[in-house]
């Protein structure tokens, strides 16, 4: 009779914790998941270098676990506009630009201020106060490439310049650039033409300088980047003209590109400058994220240029 109170007793006193255990657990929330970071991305296209920008985005936003989404306006201002008001409806956290025109940016910006959505400047500068942008001084560029073009010309010959896009920030100061170094040199600047950044367009404007009797042997071609160079390249091979100082052309690029490296390899092209294509598509998705949780970003994040010549070759093989 006693054993059987007590095992009545146990019994009850299991079943109590039972509920009291259960009722602690449904008391406790279930942990939440971090809000998914969502970044819209509007490319002016997707050239050799600026597929290296996305390249860095890409990696650097899987390190960071953010989701990204590209857009491709093709070189169209107001195709690039519509890409970004897409974004601010769809409220993403926050927009990246390589703008088309720098010239046009200001539109953007104010979409995605309008509806507080953070935005960021990448590759192309618009300098819009209070507005980020990541990438490097274009000016230092043109100088840079025009002062090692003249030193292996030994300050000798006339200039051509291949400019890019004039709506373009850094094909204005490219030029500037190349334009300074080239006078503080004693050298003159004979032509210079827009090739829109492409190579068969700079390739065709080459060839007609060849034809004029505008550009000759001796002579120096100041190519704002490194698809440019490689068409005037191509259009001196072409010519049968030599890529040598003196005797022949010497063609100069900025980008330091796999394919711009290669033809320094060979001999073909005289110098580069690397731009670090995926760095600045990493600074621009940390500049990004940092704008989403409250912090502070500079208006200007330097990804700084490096002049390529053919002692240090070696350490930009692959960087591109």
């Amino acid at each position: 009779m006693a054993t059987n109170k007590v095992i009545r007793l146990a019994g009850i006193v299991l079943a109590s914790a039972a509920i009291v255990a259960a009722c602690g657990s449904s008391a406790t929330p279930a942990p939440t998941a971090a809000p998914v970071i969502k970044i819209g991305v509007a490319f002016p296209n997707s050239d050799t270098f600026l597929s290296r920008v996305q390249d860095g985005m890409k990696t650097e936003a899987a390190a960071k676990g953010v989701t990204i989404t590209i857009t491709d306006a093709k070189d169209d201002t107001a195709a690039q506009l519509t890409q970004v008001e897409n974004f601010v409806s769809q409220k993403v956290s926050a927009i990246i630009v390589v703008p088309v025109d720098t010239s046009a940016a200001q539109p953007m910006a104010d979409a995605a201020k309008a509806a507080g959505i953070p935005i960021v400047f990448v590759n192309r500068n618009p300098a819009i106060k209070g507005v980020p942008y990541v990438g490097s001084d274009s000016l230092f560029a043109g100088q840079v490439e025009m002062d090692q073009l003249a030193k292996l010309a030994g300050n000798k010959g006339d200039v051509v310049i291949l400019e890019g896009q004039v709506s373009n920030e850094a094909a204005v100061l490219r030029t500037q650039g190349c334009n300074e170094k080239a006078t503080a040199a004693g050298m003159k600047v004979v032509s210079t033409q827009t090739g829109d950044w492409d190579r068969a367009k700079a390739q065709t404007i080459t060839e007609n300088w060849l034809q004029s009797g505008t550009l000759k042997a001796g002579m120096v071609v100041c190519a704002n980047n490194d698809e440019m160079a490689l068409g005037a390249i191509n259009a001196l091979k072409a010519a049968g003209i030599t890529l040598v100082a003196g005797t022949g052309v010497l063609v100069g690029g900025v980008d330091a590109t796999s394919e711009a490296l290669a033809a320094m390899q060979a001999g073909d092209l005289a110098t580069t400058v690397f731009q670090d294509a995926k760095g600045q598509g990493k600074g621009g998705i940390d500049a990004a994220v940092d704008l989403i949780a409250g912090k502070t970003v500079a208006d200007y994040v330097d990804v700084p240029y490096v002049l390529v010549t053919k002692e240090n070759l070696a350490t930009y093989l692959g960087a591109n």
